[in-house]
């Protein structure tokens, strides 16, 4: 790994010698910092993996900075699980939760084949508890088409009851409301092969990716925070199918003290700390969510039909830049031009609602999908925005612009 300031501070752990074949194709890749408490729980979850090809699975341990005792629990309890195990224990005084993960599952890839592309990694969170089928549903997943699979979270009944009462209420509204909004995207912007049911939780305690996807996209982002959703956005952007696969569920911690800032633990403290604060991003109200799915679905069939580089029209209307239209226009991959475009348009803003807001607008997504539904079981077309009257843009040439210069 190529960090000046890393350095081991105690011996790499490998249990493969006791097993046939030391080589698994498919490797669980968790990083792990201070879990004494709960590292064991997880251990003894994943341990208990049914339904997969003996001699085919390996855990990757990747601890950094553990100064709780985290190395010596995880020493004594990988000596008798019934897969191999991998482990290596780290200070780095730059580590943070992005960095981790992707050194994490490097190490997987490593080991699954330096210089092939067959195989699965696998990653979660040391305070996560993967069920018994876990690593078998995301499988069956991947072989049905996928080439990674985003799975779901509940938090631990027990932590979750001793949360406040208003926070577990409006945790309730924010589901159903995502829920609303999930199912008017896929019917709206239609995904073959992320079909409803879906949801759209990207976290890193539950996610699967095949080897060769993981390698397109140059692996996890070393980033300190939101690693797990640039990374997903990084699949689905280069063409690559995701799967946000409801029956994928892993329990994790309701701790108010997380190990990674901006994670889980963080979200429910600033919850609790003020009720009133903002829904995550893409909780939207109706009106703009439907608005957004709308001009995704238009752009991804003009992108198809090479029309977004013959038009000026769909610019026009999202306030996007002439330059950037042309540049955008250019882009050969739909997912990283439909992206951009709502990078660059004022339209396409994020306005995430409030809490007390969430009430109206579920009652309005319920009637909207009533109707789709309705239209759906009748084989009726959904309507698409109206473009004007098309204009050719003007040549390349003449609108050159170094993306680096603006």
């Amino acid at each position: 790994m190529p960090y000046s300031t890393l350095s081991d501070v105690a011996p790499a752990i490998d249990t493969s010698s006791r097993f046939a074949s030391s080589v698994p194709d498919t490797v669980i890749a968790i990083p792990v910092y201070n879990e004494a408490e709960r590292i064991e729980a997880c251990l003894r979850a994943i341990d208990a993996q049914e339904g997969v090809r003996p001699g085919s699975l390996g855990l990757y341990l990747f601890l950094n900075n553990c100064s709780d005792g985290t190395g010596r629990i995880v020493a004594e309890l990988v000596q008798d699980m019934s897969i191999p195990v991998r482990v290596r224990m780290v200070t780095f005084n730059g580590a943070h939760a992005g960095w981790a993960r992707r050194a994490a599952m490097e190490a997987a890839a490593e080991w699954i084949g330096p210089d092939g592309t067959a195989g699965t990694i696998l990653t979660s969170d040391a305070d996560s508890r993967v069920p018994s089928d876990w690593v078998a549903r995301n499988l069956a997943a991947l072989d049905a088409g996928a080439d990674a699979v985003a799975g779901r979270i509940q938090i631990d009944e027990d932590e979750w009851a001793a949360l406040p009462k208003s926070l577990r209420a409006r945790g309730k509204l924010e589901d159903a409301y995502s829920d609303l909004l999930t199912e008017l995207e896929a019917r709206i912007d239609h995904d073959p092969h992320d079909p409803w049911p879906c949801h759209r939780t990207t976290i890193g305690a539950t996610l699967a990716v095949r080897l060769s996807a993981y390698r397109k996209v140059g692996g996890m982002p070393m980033i300190a925070l939101g690693e797990d959703g640039a990374f997903v956005a990084a699949l689905l952007q280069h063409g690559l199918r995701v799967r946000h696969a409801k029956d994928v569920v892993v329990t994790v911690s309701g701790r108010l003290v997380g190990r990674a800032p901006g994670g889980v633990a963080d979200t429910i403290r600033a919850r609790c700390e003020v009720p009133d604060s903002l829904c995550d991003a893409r909780m939207e109200a109706v009106p703009r969510a439907l608005y957004r799915y709308l001009w995704r679905r238009r752009l991804r069939r003009l992108h198809a039909t090479s029309a977004l580089a013959t038009t000026t029209a769909w610019a026009r209307k999202l306030s996007v830049p002439v330059a950037d239209a042309v540049r955008i226009a250019k882009q050969p991959l739909v997912g990283l031009a439909v992206a951009e475009i709502e990078r660059v348009s004022p339209k396409l803003v994020y306005r995430p609602l409030g809490p007390r807001q969430l009430p109206r607008h579920i009652r309005l997504a319920t009637v909207v999908l009533t109707f789709l539904r309705a239209a759906s079981a009748l084989n009726r077309k959904l309507p698409s925005p109206e473009l004007p009257e098309a204009k050719t843009l003007p040549e390349a040439k003449t609108m050159a612009v170094d993306p680096a210069s603006r």
